[in-house]
């Protein structure tokens, strides 16, 4: 295993058995932040994102959202906010976000963690940004 893939597994590990129910991703983006993760790609449906870090980039892949062709819903800045904010109050888990995502017309999401920052992108290139809070973390 790559120390890339060692540090990151370590992050998340961590950050997964410490975030609040409320407030979680602030919490797990400045744990990644703070393990050298600069970048975070993901690509809806798919579910595969890299992972930028110090020590290298990392693929991740994931469980897909479509199995088949299909359609890519239209792009809905209302429904994208309204599946964060379901996300940001505690009430989905994050495979429900990335469904609620990608209902609402995301194919990819870059998270940059130096910003504290998420754009949201749309197949047509529609995009929707929000920077999100800086949180401590103690290790």
């Amino acid at each position: 295993m790559s120390k890339a893939i060692e540090n990151l597994m370590d992050a998340q590990r961590y950050a997964m058995s410490n975030r609040p129910k409320v407030g979680g991703f602030p919490f797990l983006a400045e744990t990644l932040r703070l393990a050298g993760v600069t970048r975070n790609v993901w690509s809806l449906p798919a579910c595969q994102s890299f992972f930028h870090t110090t020590y290298g980039t990392v693929v991740m892949p994931g469980v897909p959202l479509v199995s088949e062709i299909s359609d890519i819903p239209k792009f809905s800045e209302a429904d994208l906010v309204r599946a964060i904010r379901r996300d940001q109050a505690g009430e989905s888990t994050f495979p429900e976000f990335l469904k609620s995502t990608w209902e609402a017309g995301v194919v990819s999401y870059e998270v940059d963690f130096e910003k504290r920052r998420v754009t949201y992108i749309g197949v047509l290139g529609e995009t929707y940004v929000e920077d999100y809070p800086q949180v401590e973390v103690r290790r």
